[in-house]
């Protein structure tokens, strides 16, 4: 009996051993593998926002020690970039793409507005570059200048019911995930002869400081106070609107008109202290400007953007080797402006030349003015111009906007350059009617995945910290994630967006390449995200980034969901 008694101890020892050891069945084992540092507070989580959505807590465990890196995805002839800057401007002057009339109702102004945003979005653009001055005149309520007549229908009267324009505008554009360039003209204080002009605009302030050009009246930019005075405009919006960026195109001095010349003779006698001739003295004056303008940027909030959008064609290579192989109007000596002079010594942080010529036309071909300018960029970043409003119109001198494939053939051209970093598109209107078939060429090939705007490391190069605690749980129609925002401690560190990046299986998803990105969440939303695109039973890596004020991007945080339910 004592034999058969040990002996069933010793069967007993070795059950229970087994049964401490034994691998649990997938319906018992931990769901999630979480890599993300704890924050110094833990908070708990906050209530789901979509009740319908069932969850189960989750569980965390140490993570694998390590996770090897996804394969390289097959990238075709060129791979999708991460980083490009994808715009379209939208002019108000002459009500060219909004608002789409004068002295238009309040609500549908606004109803407008969100059409052209929701356009933007939808065709895969994250920025939008907004005419907010367009004659010595304002789109927005914060300024000395008078309201646009192309708002109101008269210059000075103000929106009823009231709202700020710029307010509504840049608010609608966040909530889209879409930069913000405030576009101002710098040139002109009245439209035309028969503008509405207003008792308090500038022209009627300081007459002296107007030249009547071709029916318009001109700031005179040979004199200090107009410099100052533009410059300062450009100070009140940055001040007062939390715009991304300030922009400017292509008007300066004028174009020459037939039988007119512009008569800065007086301004030319009393501020050329350094004897240039005339012309020399003209660039001079516009390059003070633009350090004026981009040093009162950047003394207000550092982290606004500078961009100028001149003439694409600097100068034709027979009146200067260095120019371009072109035989068109040249920016240097047209409108005075050096504008070669200002990518290559980095004054402005982006430069959008205006090449609106198809690839085919021989006397400023597309091709050649965009090589010229990766050749001439400096060190900041190169944008293009594009002109989709040129799609499908054919004239006699330039035969390929009738090309279907003009807008492609341009955008593989710049694909083909790093250093092209982005587009912009002359103007909504184009896209909104899809001219060409333009916004289906870039939704379902160029913009066919999301892309974050280029950093500007001269301007943050710091990332923000990561999210936090990042956990998951799977729910009846996906997979839920939840995180803890990173700490923002300045205005540079303000979370934009975080990225969400995704690849089935245990496998670290390449962050490098957008098509691992499955969704791009803004911080008003909550740190909350329903991947509806997954199999709540099946295995997935998730990375989770933060993105700052400037695009930085954080590291990431790493989670394993081993799948399945409780």
């Amino acid at each position: 009996m004592r034999t058969v008694y040990h002996i069933g101890l010793a069967l007993f020892a070795i059950f229970s051993l087994l049964r401490c050891h034994r691998s649990p069945k997938p319906t018992e084992s931990a769901r999630v593998v979480v890599s993300t540092p704890k924050a110094s507070t833990v908070a708990t989580p906050p209530t789901p926002a979509t009740a319908a959505v069932t969850k189960i807590a989750p569980r965390t465990v140490p993570l694998f020690d390590t996770l090897l890196l996804e394969p390289p995805l097959d990238a075709g002839p060129i791979a999708p970039p991460k980083r490009e800057f994808r715009a379209v401007w939208i002019a108000t002057v002459d009500n060219i793409d909004w608002p789409s009339k004068k002295a238009l109702p309040v609500a549908d102004q606004q109803r407008e507005f969100i059409e052209l945003l929701d356009m933007s979005q939808q065709t895969g653009l994250n920025a939008v570059v907004v005419q907010v001055r367009a004659a010595a005149d304002a789109f927005y309520a914060k300024s000395a200048e008078p309201w646009s007549e192309w708002l109101t229908g008269q210059q000075g009267l103000a929106p009823s019911p009231f709202y700020d324009p710029m307010e509504f505008m840049i608010q609608e554009a966040r909530a889209r995930n879409l930069e913000f360039h405030a576009w101002l003209n710098l040139d002109r204080a009245t439209f035309g002869k028969n503008a509405s002009v207003a008792p308090t605009n500038i022209s009627y302030q300081r007459p002296n400081w107007m030249v009547e050009y071709g029916g318009r009246k001109l700031f005179n930019l040979g004199l200090p106070d107009v410099r100052a005075y533009v410059a300062g405009t450009v100070a009140n919006i940055v001040r007062h609107y939390d715009v991304d960026g300030i922009h400017f195109d292509d008007y300066f001095y004028p174009f020459g008109a037939v039988g007119s010349s512009f008569a800065d003779d007086a301004a030319f006698q009393q501020y050329n202290a350094d004897g240039l001739k005339r012309e020399d003295w003209r660039r001079q004056n516009i390059d003070k400007l633009i350090r004026q303008i981009s040093d009162s940027i950047h003394a207000v909030k550092p982290w606004v953007k500078f961009g100028i959008s001149p003439f694409g064609i600097w100068k034709n290579q027979k009146n200067d080797p260095e120019g371009s192989v072109t035989f068109g109007g040249q920016a240097y000596y047209d409108l005075y402006a050096d504008i070669r002079r200002w990518a290559k010594e980095d004054w402005v942080d982006y430069m959008v030349p205006q090449i609106y010529f198809s690839t085919r036309f021989d006397r400023a071909n597309y091709k050649t003015l965009v090589d010229w300018w990766v050749k001439n960029r400096g060190n900041h970043h190169l944008y293009i111009g594009q002109g989709a409003y040129r799609l499908g119109k054919n004239t006699k001198t330039d035969t390929g906007w009738g090309e279907a494939s003009q807008l492609a053939d341009q955008m593989r051209h710049n694909r083909q350059y790093a250093d092209v970093t982005g587009s912009v598109f002359f103007s909504a209107k184009s896209l909104k009617t899809n001219m060409a078939s333009s916004r289906d060429s870039l939704r379902a090939s160029f913009y066919q995945y999301p892309a974050l705007i280029p950093t500007m490391p001269w301007l943050d190069a710091t990332p923000p910290g990561q999210p936090q605690n990042l956990k998951a749980a799977p729910a009846i129609d996906g997979v839920e994630l939840f995180w803890q925002e990173p700490a923002q401690d300045t205005e540079l560190d303000r979370v934009r967006c975080y990225v969400i990046y995704r690849t089935e299986g245990i496998r670290l998803p390449r962050t490098t390449d957008p098509r691992r990105i499955i969704n791009i969440c803004l911080p008003d939303g909550g740190t909350r995200f329903v991947d509806r695109t997954a199999d709540p039973k099946k295995r997935y890596t998730y990375v989770i980034t933060a993105v700052d004020r400037l695009h930085n991007e954080s590291t990431g945080s790493t989670l394993v969901y081993k799948g399945g339910f409780n």
